[in-house]
């Protein structure tokens, strides 16, 4: 018996796996060049350069051709300024979130303090607590906290806090802390304290140790802790619903109210572009690691 040969049963789960994973993807970027109008309706692919033309409500020509949705998105200002609002949120919570998780996570592997056991468990509470509990939380603490400093201030018009930007930043990073220090703390677990000890050694401060030994030996846990990060962030809806403002819509805001109307295939093209850019990322990332391995 050959001990290489595949079971076809695994060959078709997997298979089939793939398919679930990547067929919707595959179907969204098709539907991107789609002819309609009306994005769940595939009429064909726009082929023909030429004037914007409509027949019998399908798009037969456009003067970008199978981009031609493309070209629109980058016409419309709305779906432009949800999907910068987005990135702001996503890269400064990211950024932020990263650096105070990748703290906690030394403090909670390498000291030991009074609290330090409930702090180790309280990490999982804004993880396996419903997402709509803890928006609805954040929501109460800033409306009130607000109102406290407002009218003890008593500040009014455009110098009284509101929600935006700002709130979604807190919000994001405040959910997305134990995921970065549970990542972390894991590949700190397995690091090998000797090295640290021999810097140490050598005459090395705390600071020198960790700049030049402990960082870059933690590097790939502190990358894959902030591309979660980034990911959860940018594809929250439910804490960005409760705690966004004025001037504050991202992207998941943004295609939730778009169920009110039509959805065109503007939205398919913008998701494209969204996995070309996510993908571009994670190579970045994965080289990076590659090479700090």
């Amino acid at each position: 018996m050959n001990p290489y040969r595949r079971s076809p049963l695994i060959i078709a789960a997997t298979a089939l796996t793939l398919f679930f994973l990547y067929a919707p993807i595959i179907v969204l970027i098709v539907f991107s060049f789609n002819a309609s109008r009306i994005s769940p309706l595939f009429t064909g692919v726009i082929t023909k350069f030429g004037p914007f033309l409509l027949v019998n409500g399908n798009v037969v020509q456009s003067p970008c051709g199978p981009f031609h949705w493309f070209c629109e998105l980058s016409k419309n200002t709305e779906v432009l300024n949800a999907a910068r609002n987005t990135l702001i949120v996503a890269s400064v919570s990211t950024i932020l979130s990263t650096i105070i998780g990748t703290m906690a996570a030394l403090a909670l592997q390498r000291y030991n303090f009074r609290l330090r056991t409930f702090s180790q468990v309280s990490l999982y509470i804004p993880i396996v607590i419903p997402e709509i509990v803890m928006g609805i939380g954040i929501l109460v603490l800033f409306s009130q906290l607000f109102t406290f400093i407002n009218d003890s201030l008593k500040l009014t018009g455009d110098s009284q806090l509101t929600f935006g930007l700002g709130t979604v930043i807190l919000a994001h990073i405040s959910f997305m802390i134990p995921f970065v220090t549970l990542v972390v703390q894991a590949r700190l677990q397995g690091l090998d304290k000797s090295f640290e000890e021999a810097a140490m050694d050598l005459g090395a401060n705390e600071w020198i140790t960790f700049q030049r030994v402990t960082f870059p030996m933690i590097l790939p846990g502190v990358l894959s802790g902030a591309l979660l990060a980034f990911t959860l962030s940018i594809d929250d809806f439910i804490i960005t619903f409760f705690t966004n403002g004025p001037g504050s819509t991202t992207l998941p805001i943004y295609v939730f109210g778009l169920l009110r109307r039509v959805i065109t295939p503007q939205l398919n093209a913008l998701s494209t572009v969204w996995i070309v850019i996510v993908l571009i990322v994670v190579f970045m990332i994965q080289r990076m690691e590659s090479r700090k391995v």
